[in-house]
């Protein structure tokens, strides 16, 4: 993976924490597909989730990582729906419209988001994001 700065952040993207994640999510059921650097998206990786874990309304979900070397992220989760989409989005990054650590909500990810505290460490990061999106899926089977 080549370096460079984000226009969001300001920091340079951290590669190298983007492939541990990426070797980490290969081996994880959940995900289908982990494409590193994408052309639509250079700078992330993006995690495809299997169908499996989505009624058959939802026609594909993602997860892209975004994670920079001063530890600024932005994690973005989308699902494809027959009638639409699910937007959401938890971020730390500079910004003008939020706090630095905030979270731009479903079903839209409108802006300005909610000010939020994410964990420090970015494996626990990691770890609250995909419990949210394991606990969005397990709500699809109680509706």
């Amino acid at each position: 993976m080549s370096g460079g700065r984000d226009d969001v952040s300001g920091a340079t993207i951290d590669f190298a924490r983007l492939n541990v994640v990426a070797e980490r999510f290969a081996t994880d059921d959940r995900f289908t597909e982990i494409d590193i650097q994408p052309e639509f998206a250079p700078d992330r990786i993006v995690c495809h989730y299997d169908p499996g874990f989505y009624p058959q309304r939802v026609q594909s979900a993602r997860l892209e990582v975004v994670w920079f070397e001063n530890g600024d992220f932005s994690l973005h989760y989308h699902e494809e729906h027959q009638e639409g989409e699910f937007d959401h989005r938890w971020d730390r990054h500079p910004s003008d419209h939020n706090t630095r650590d905030h979270v731009h909500p479903g079903p839209d990810a409108r802006t300005p988001g909610d000010d939020a505290s994410h964990p420090e460490e970015w494996r626990d990061v990691l770890s609250m994001v995909l419990g949210e999106v394991e606990a969005r899926q397990r709500a699809f089977w109680t509706e």
